[in-house]
């Protein structure tokens, strides 16, 4: 298990280890967490790599990642835990076939904690032999109200209350990462027990960076390329700007297709891997593809 970084640059360092390239500004927020033990509210584009930053942060510091995928309807109680109703259903029956009568004995028996199915936000605040781990709460904005207010009490004071058990309080905090694609407002009250950053599209240079990181076999006159009609794309009038792992998965297509260079008809076959709406397809093809491209060779050769 790995310690936490000591400095805003040891931040850099440690999520590099997990090939995750980082700003100065995102780094420092993220080291701020860390130090302070405090919430991450990570907002932004879906595929800026919000999520991804919990993912590396686990396997950089060796500590189990425990992920709540958030939807629309998701409650307290299955966000928290389960009683295994099949499994006391069963205890009830030995019990009944061996003659126990001793009612409030099988009842404190089948709420214990030999029948309680841990979902993430217990699991989280249960001790480790890793350490802490880290808690993603992926995409809070698909969730409601109510569940937002629940998580007021967990973040707060890293404590849940079951019932049957009472108040179950991590004996230390795990390392807590949320995201949103701001699909809606969170609510405030949640917000204030955050550090907030809202993570944008990586710079070209940023970008070029961490496509070189991912896929060193590249040649760079195709990486910047790529790039470029990347970024192009995102200015133009589409419902879904593809992210930076639509960048990566495009480059490995045209690895995959030979190619050493873009051209219109290499892009209008591949459009799929960066643009995952057909009307956003349509609208990007033929003589669309060709400008952009057009405009991208333009655009380097201006840089060169």
């Amino acid at each position: 298990m790995a310690s936490l970084p000591a400095t805003i640059e040891d931040t850099v360092d440690l999520l590099a280890t997990q090939d995750y390239v980082l700003g100065r500004d995102l780094a420092t927020v993220v080291f701020l967490a860390l130090k302070l033990g405090k919430p991450l509210f990570l907002e932004g584009e879906a595929g800026v790599g919000k999520t991804q930053i919990a993912k590396a942060l686990a396997g950089a510091l060796g500590r189990d990642l425990i992920r709540l995928q958030c939807f629309e309807g998701l409650d307290a109680s299955s966000a928290i835990y389960e009683w295994n109703f099949s499994a006391q259903m069963i205890a009830i029956r030995t019990a009944e076939a061996a003659g126990q009568v001793d009612r409030s004995g099988l009842q404190s028996e089948l709420f214990s904690e030999d029948y309680l199915i841990r979902r993430p936000l217990l699991e989280a605040l249960s001790p480790h032999p890793e350490g802490p781990p880290v808690l993603l709460i992926d995409e809070i904005d698909r969730t409601d109200e109510p569940f937002e207010a629940f998580l007021l009490e967990a973040l707060s004071d890293f404590q849940i209350t079951i019932p049957e058990l009472g108040v179950i309080r991590a004996e230390t905090p795990p390392i807590v990462i949320l995201t949103s694609n701001r699909t809606r407002e969170v609510h405030d009250a949640l917000k204030r027990r955050c550090l907030y950053h809202w993570v944008e599209f990586p710079s070209v240079e940023r970008e070029l960076e961490i496509l070189r990181t991912h896929l060193p076999d590249v040649s760079e006159t195709l990486s910047q390329q790529v790039v470029a009609f990347v970024h192009q794309l995102r200015q133009e009038d589409v419902f879904k700007k593809p992210g930076v792992a639509e960048t990566i998965d495009w480059a490995k297509c045209l690895i995959a297709l030979d190619a050493v260079a873009l051209t219109p008809e290499v892009v209008a076959g591949t459009l799929g891997a960066l643009l995952k709406y057909q009307d956003d397809i349509a609208r990007m093809s033929g003589s669309e593809v060709t400008r952009l491209v057009t405009e991208m060779r333009a655009q380097l050769a201006l840089a060169s």
